[in-house]
């Protein structure tokens, strides 16, 4: 499986086996447990993260571990959120510092130009 990211302009593929979201349910399931507790999300409190807010926490993680190169949690982000939010074709990061303006392209709801790609 793959998800393709957009930080600042530039295009990534972050591709990982199709059986890493089955492996790591467990660990999306702590990931969603930590979040039911409430979330700093940048400058708010969100008490109870609705699933774009917890797919734009993730893609917080994402965009640190395409930063430092971590290849293994960028897989794993990039497979929480598709986890959660199935029909996503494209994630845009910004680097901001506000992961509240991560965009999650989840094409049940019209998206993203993915002639932008």
């Amino acid at each position: 499986m793959e998800l393709k990211v957009v930080v600042d302009g530039h295009s990534h593929i972050v591709k990982f086996p199709d059986d890493i979201m089955t492996q790591a349910a467990d660990y999306f399931d702590m990931m969603d447990n930590d979040m039911n507790k409430g979330y700093q999300m940048s400058q708010q409190w969100v008490s109870n993260p609705d699933t774009l807010q917890r797919c734009q926490i993730a893609a917080d993680k994402l965009l640190t571990a395409l930063e430092t190169q971590n290849e293994k949690t960028s897989q794993l982000m990039a497979a929480y959120i598709l986890s959660r939010m199935p029909n996503t074709k494209l994630v845009s990061l910004s680097q901001s510092g506000d992961m509240s303006t991560h965009d999650i392209d989840d094409q049940s709801d019209g998206g993203f130009d993915m002639s932008l790609f």
